[in-house]
């Protein structure tokens, strides 16, 4: 059993909030987006976050020592798109062992030195893998609804060379996260369990789904229960859901969560929705309070914040959830009731 296993049966641990929002309010241009390496390069690349662990790594470490101050125990790496399949809208596939490699141990070092600081809270890091930006369940075209703009495979090999350098790079745990397509997420778990084989070794795997709509449904149609039975025949420490809604919207999914899952569950849920100008207003206060629910009803074990969440409302989370004890895991006779 890991560190983060034998903790996990005594507390909620607490999931940092939104990379994407914090980053904005650098303000940052194009040339903040370019090194030396990448000075030339013909594609624009503002706004390609996971670039900055080359480019601006002091932006990274910085919002990672915030929310660990705000009290996170989990800091996600910066590399929702660091595959080949996601960078390639940029040209840059050639760079993703180093992106990966490099935002792990900036997450790493981070984490250390809060770790250090105070040994009774130590701090982990989860490698962040992203849905990217294709789907192989859908057709991009309504005119040929069974062409796919990516195969199995090739997700496979892109997830593969992403997981090899967060390892490598000495996250903690593997965060498959953002699902909306089932099929790219079994991708994801097959590539971690060849580099696990290939390593003979085992990480914890987290994965996180998310819910589209009001239909309650993920993009490529399953249920919350669905999308649980395709994932339970992976070695998950945990499932959960993320992004797309807000706390308030998410609890009855969560709580089906609760009831069928004989692992852990984990939500991070948006600051609220967005509002016309797709900003996030809901409060830490407020977001807190919805997330209380969740605590009330014991359906959490680990909990964070998606879109729109800053170090001000981990800490309102992370508040809470000091309040409260983690769900208790059911058996799976239980849960298959």
């Amino acid at each position: 059993m890991t560190q983060i296993q034998d903790i996990l049966k005594k507390r909620i641990l607490v999931l940092d909030g939104a990379m994407g929002t914090m980053i904005q309010r650098y303000k940052l241009e194009e040339e903040d987006f370019r090194n030396e390496a990448l000075k030339d390069h013909p594609h624009p690349l503002k706004g390609n976050n996971d670039l900055l662990a080359l480019t601006r790594p002091d932006v990274l470490r910085a919002i990672h020592a915030a929310y660990f101050e705000a009290g996170a125990d989990i800091a996600e790496t910066n590399t929702f798109s660091g595959t080949t399949i996601a960078q390639a809208d940029y040209g840059l596939q050639h760079i993703i062992y180093e992106l990966n490699y490099q935002s792990a141990r900036l997450a790493r070092e981070v984490a250390d030195e809060f770790t250090a600081r105070n040994p009774d809270k130590p701090r982990f890091v989860a490698g962040s893998i992203g849905p990217t930006n294709r789907t192989a369940s859908i057709s991009p075209d309504v005119n040929d609804p069974g062409y796919r703009a990516v195969t199995f495979d090739e997700l496979k090999e892109a997830y593969r060379e992403q997981v090899n350098a967060l390892l490598d790079g000495g996250v903690d745990l593997l965060l498959v996260e953002t699902v909306f397509d089932t099929l790219n997420a079994k991708a994801a778990l097959f590539a971690i369990e060849e580099e696990f084989d290939a390593r003979g070794q085992e990480w914890p795997i987290m994965v996180s789904g998310t819910i589209t709509d009001a239909s309650g449904r993920t993009l490529s149609g399953q249920t919350t229960e669905a999308f649980l039975i395709s994932m339970a025949h992976a070695p998950l420490l945990s499932i959960g859901l993320n992004c797309a809604l807000g706390a308030k919207d998410l609890l009855p999914y969560l709580q089906v969560l609760h009831r069928k899952a004989d692992f852990l569950v984990s939500a991070h849920p948006n600051a609220g929705l967005p509002n016309e100008f797709g900003q996030y207003d809901q409060t830490p206060d407020d977001m807190a309070g919805q997330i209380r629910e969740f605590l009330k009803l014991g359906l959490i074990n680990i909990i964070g914040g998606c879109c729109g969440t800053t170090p001000d409302h981990i800490r309102a989370i992370a508040e809470a959830a000091a309040e409260f004890e983690p769900r208790k895991v059911p058996s799976a006779e239980v849960a298959a009731e």
